[in-house]
């Protein structure tokens, strides 16, 4: 199982992921809250469960792509 961070989208009353993956639920929601804070439109942020293969760490704020 893998994660992906997701933000809430009001005008288009959806879910949506940015195509980054990560291994832990910890990594996909520090990163979505990330994303909530810097963003303007979205409204809330989550991590969500996926199958997809992992790409990226997200360790004390950063990104790394996993090779």
């Amino acid at each position: 199982m893998s994660w992906k961070p997701e933000m809430y989208i009001p005008g288009e009353n959806k879910w949506l992921a940015n195509g980054l993956v990560f291994a832990t639920e910890k990594e996909a929601a520090d990163n979505a809250r990330d994303l909530l804070m810097r963003w303007t439109v979205p409204t809330d942020s989550r991590a969500a469960e996926s199958t997809d293969p992992v790409n990226y760490s997200y360790v004390n704020g950063k990104l790394e792509a996993v090779k």
